[in-house]
């Protein structure tokens, strides 16, 4: 018997999620539809009245970072708070001359950001975004730079510190590279923001700022989910700035005034900018060639890539050449990679034939994980029962068949795969069986020494001599997933996944 005590009254994580559930269901009461949902989950971070149409088309327009409280939310956030109470104070000359507004500013901006924290619940991309930020005031208030590539080295060590998994979350890498692409960027744009006009300077801003953090972005977000929004440049040019001059500050505003019941005018000003940021998100995402496939880059190809880029934009002379060919070198290397031309799932139920038209698979349904993994990394958009009725894989649904570099391939799934594994295994065939294979039958198709007989309802009409190379469930549990190349000599290649991990305590199993 399992005795759960219940949680405490005033725990701070319960006391967070009713406040957040509240907030979120009273923005919602006043906004309707999708926008009211947006506003939410900008606000406090409940994403759970957002639709999955609304996720496709942020995703397919590149605005899905709006969505998820991250650097974007507490920048604005402390920026807006900041910048308000530092002006505000500075236009009563008392005040303004008598203490350190600057930094009372930045401490007021500190506790609002440390409440939005709260409110949000303490997930990966908030505490980042939280501790970047905090890094940023606290140095406002020890009088030092704020925003400097010191800055976000110290807010990097600090999370990797607590969290060093977080060096592979593809959140914390494109955090950090569009944060310091902007940093790097602000240098040449001071240097020639006095050439551009001042009615056209904010646009230049804009466009300058988001295409750095694109540039810097694009390739980690393609490395990680295999897509690349051909558009997203567009998107975020019309969409961030409505989030910053209207979404936000309005946010601020409503929360400020929601406790006197005048909230309404401000969740007004809200609503209109999240329908305009949806309307900027669906007209992208419905444009012709909005979302490109990109295929899993080899091993190393993005730390060679990442590596290249701090060399030639940080270095001298010499090394920034070098740190320049190590870019071009990861961007040849990746478009030169090649996927294996067969997969085999862990379990055999699902095969993946690569060809002319793209990867073919064996099954239309099943093993859905799996296929898009397979599509996705290679660059296909593909849904699964389009790649199955490709050309590829003959035969019926639990016998299906094709041929690679002239090796016949088999599979083998259902309760009558035992009784189709004797005529299956021959010819040299590579078998796969989505199930345990008879007592007698070794890998290779042949009887294991000491075994018994095959039992009579399978080995009837079998040849006496079978010849195949066959992967049951019980040699692919060792094995895990394979990936088969022909090796060149009318043979095949074939790599397990237990190749590429090592021997683990979890697979160490003969």
């Amino acid at each position: 018997m399992l005795v759960l005590e219940p949680p405490s009254e005033d725990d701070w994580a319960v006391a967070a999620n009713r406040a957040r559930m509240h907030a979120s269901t009273a923005i919602q009461a006043r906004i309707d539809g999708q926008a009211g949902a947006f506003a939410a989950a900008l606000m406090t971070g409940d994403r759970s009245g957002i639709s999955a149409a609304t996720n496709d088309s942020m995703r397919a327009s590149n605005l899905f970072h709006i969505i998820s409280i991250s650097g974007l939310h507490m920048g604005m956030l402390a920026g807006f708070v900041f910048a308000t109470l530092r002006y505000g104070l500075a236009l009563v000359p008392a005040l303004a001359l008598r203490l350190p507004v600057k930094k009372l500013a930045a401490g007021v901006a500190l506790l609002a950001a440390s409440a939005y924290l709260w409110l949000a619940g303490p997930n990966v991309a908030t505490e980042r975004a939280y501790v970047m930020a905090a890094v940023m005031l606290v140095a406002v208030l020890v009088d030092r730079r704020a925003i400097s590539l010191r800055s976000i080295a110290v807010a990097a060590v600090i999370l990797l510190l607590r969290k060093p998994e977080s060096l592979t979350d593809p959140g914390f890498q494109m955090s950090f590279g569009a944060t310091a692409a902007l940093i790097l960027a602000w240098g040449p744009w001071q240097a020639v923001q006095g050439r551009v006009p001042a009615l056209l300077r904010p646009v230049a801003a804009l466009t300058v700022s988001s295409l750095a953090a694109s540039m810097a972005t694009a390739p980690i977000a393609a490395a990680h989910f295999n897509r690349m929004a051909e558009y997203g440049l567009l998107a975020n040019l019309l969409a961030v700035p409505v989030m910053g001059t209207l979404v936000m500050p309005a946010g601020v505003i409503a929360a400020v005034l929601a406790p006197l019941g005048l909230a309404g005018l401000p969740l007004w000003i809200m609503e209109i900018g999240c329908l305009w940021i949806l309307w900027v998100s669906d007209w992208v995402a419905g444009l012709d060639g909005a979302v490109v496939a990109v295929p899993s880059p080899p091993g190393g190809v993005l730390a060679l890539m990442a590596a290249g880029a701090l060399l030639a934009v940080l270095a001298r002379g010499a090394p920034r050449w070098i740190g320049a060919g190590g870019v071009v070198l990861s961007a040849v290397l990746w478009a030169g990679a090649a996927r294996p031309p067969l997969l085999v799932s862990a379990d055999g139920m699902l095969l993946g034939l690569l060809g002319p038209e793209g990867r073919a698979l064996s099954q239309p349904r099943g093993a859905g994980y799996v296929a898009d993994s397979w599509l996705e990394d290679d660059g296909d958009l593909a849904e699964q029962d389009q790649a199955a009725a490709r050309p590829g894989f003959t035969g019926p649904k639990n016998a299906r068949e094709a041929m690679l570099a002239g090796v016949p391939v088999r599979q083998l799934t259902g309760k009558t795969a035992p009784e189709a594994l004797p005529a299956a295994c021959a010819d040299g065939a590579l078998v796969i069986l989505a199930g345990e294979a008879p007592e007698g039958w070794g890998a290779k198709g042949r009887a294991r020494p000491g075994a018994s007989q095959i039992p009579q309802h399978v080995s009837q009409g079998a040849d006496p001599d079978p010849d195949c190379d066959l992967w049951d469930s019980r040699r692919l549990r060792r094995s895990g997933a394979l990936a088969i190349w022909p090796d060149g000599a009318g043979g095949l290649r074939i790599v397990t996944a237990r190749d590429i991990s090592g021997t683990r305590l979890w697979n160490n199993r003969r």
